[in-house]
């Protein structure tokens, strides 16, 4: 799962929607709540951003191929005390609750912890989940390569661009 810019604003807009048609929550300002919760989603993709260039900046330095990337960004993010790959849903839930729960706009919280967490984690899989539907639409597009090529992984790269591109999450 990973979160894409593009999804931000729609993943804040789906959240406050369903917490306030549910009846789960009471807005101050629908409008700075949602600020609240996109601001939460970009600072969670800066410091992704962040940890994605130390990890590379890492890996110049050792000398090390572009297949280490995973294991040096999971290295770097564990020094860093922040979320690894398979962390990221119940890290960014939390963060969520927080600012919630934190809120000036958000004037009552009607619904306990659980209801809210099984509320929001849909809205998050479903806009996160998309990167299992891009592979298979690149790889539909390039099935003329061989996996495992140069040619294949470039372009892989190229094509996936253009379709995050066309999907908006670029």
């Amino acid at each position: 799962m990973r979160l894409y810019r593009g999804k931000v604003e729609v993943i804040a807009e789906d959240t406050i929607r369903l917490l306030r048609e549910q009846g789960m929550i009471e807005l101050e300002n629908e409008g700075e709540a949602k600020l609240d919760i996109e601001a939460v989603l970009k600072e969670y993709l800066r410091l992704d951003r962040e940890i994605v260039d130390d990890a590379k900046n890492r890996m110049e330095v050792r000398g090390l191929g572009y297949s280490q990337l995973g294991k040096v960004k999971s290295q770097v993010s564990k020094e860093r005390g922040a979320p690894g790959q398979d962390e990221v849903l119940p890290y960014l839930l939390d963060q969520i609750m927080n600012i919630l729960f934190h809120s000036a706009n958000v004037a009552e919280i009607f619904a306990e912890d659980v209801d809210l967490r099984k509320t929001l984690t849909p809205i998050l899989k479903k806009h996160m989940e998309v990167d299992s539907d891009l592979d298979r639409e690149v790889r539909s597009k390039i099935k003329n390569l061989q996996e495992g090529t140069s040619d294949f992984d470039i372009e892989y790269a190229r094509v996936m661009e253009q379709i995050k591109h066309k999907h908006g999450l670029t």
